[in-house]
C-alpha cells in the first residue's frame, strides 16, 4: 500500500532552504518517492491552521518512505532542513491518490 509524508514547514533560512529544495528530488526518486505537493500556497478552510509551507510526498510503501528518511542520500539536505526550518512530519498509509 502507498505510505504517504506530510509535512508542515516553517522556513527561518530561505537561502539555505533553497539549498534543501535542490537537494532532495534526487534522494526521493532514489527510493521510488514523488511530490505530490511541494509548497503551493494553502488556504485555511476550518479551523486556525495557517501553515506557511505544506509538502506531501509519496512513495509505494511505508518501508521505502522511512529507509528514505533514515537513508545517506537524503542525509546531507535532511541537516540543512533541520538547520533552516521548523517541521512537523507524519508518515501514513492509505490508497494510490489519483
Amino acid at each position: 500500500m502507498p505510505a504517504y509524508i506530510i509535512v508542515e514547514v516553517t522556513v527561518h533560512d530561505s537561502a539555505a532552504y533553497e539549498a534543501y529544495k535542490r537537494l532532495t528530488p534526487a534522494s526521493i526518486a532514489a527510493f521510488e518517492g514523488k511530490f505530490i505537493v511541494r509548497g503551493g500556497p494553502a488556504t485555511t478552510l476550518e479551523g486556525s491552521w495557517q501553515p506557511e509551507r505544506i509538502v506531501v510526498l509519496q512513495f509505494p510503501s511505508r518501508d521505502l518512505a522511512h529507509q528514505w528518511w533514515e537513508s545517506s542520500e537524503y542525509a546531507p539536505a535532511k541537516a540543512i532542513r533541520q538547520a533552516s526550518a521548523t517541521t512537523k512530519m507524519i508518515l501514513i498509509e492509505g490508497p494510490e491518490m489519483l
